[in-house]
């Protein structure tokens, strides 16, 4: 099965040797990405609310861009620098997720990047249901 490379510039640019996204037969696999504002490349200022918005507008950008939505999306796993953080990640994860949302794992973890409290990937289906 070929596959798709998913690039727009509404999104941050990759940091290292990945793609925003990949498109392979019906599914849609976005990179982890976290509060980068793809106008200015830099984190976005506050904390992990501001970041967590950020990182889900950057991925509905890449998913868009790849002709899906938050609705085609299945799994999203999470990454916390701070777990006492997640009642505030959780809170606006719940403004983009409203109903069916995705499986999800949460998990706390030494995120590689100056600040970074936050880092999100996910998985859309695009295929019939």
């Amino acid at each position: 099965m070929p596959k798709q490379v998913i690039f727009t510039e509404k999104g941050p640019k990759p940091l290292g040797a990945y793609s925003q996204a990949i498109r392979a037969g019906d599914f849609i696999f976005v990179a982890g990405v976290g509060g980068i504002d793809p106008a200015t490349g830099q984190l976005v200022p506050g904390g992990v609310r501001e970041q967590t918005r950020r990182a889900l507008e950057n991925i509905k950008a890449v998913l868009e861009a790849a002709g899906a939505s938050l609705n085609d999306v299945v799994k999203v796993t999470v990454f916390l620098a701070n777990p006492e953080d997640f009642n505030d990640m959780n809170e606006v994860y719940r403004e983009y997720f409203k109903e069916n949302p995705p499986a999800r794992i949460t998990v706390a973890v030494k995120i590689p990047g100056k600040n970074f409290l936050v880092e999100i990937d996910a998985i859309a289906y695009v295929g019939k249901q």
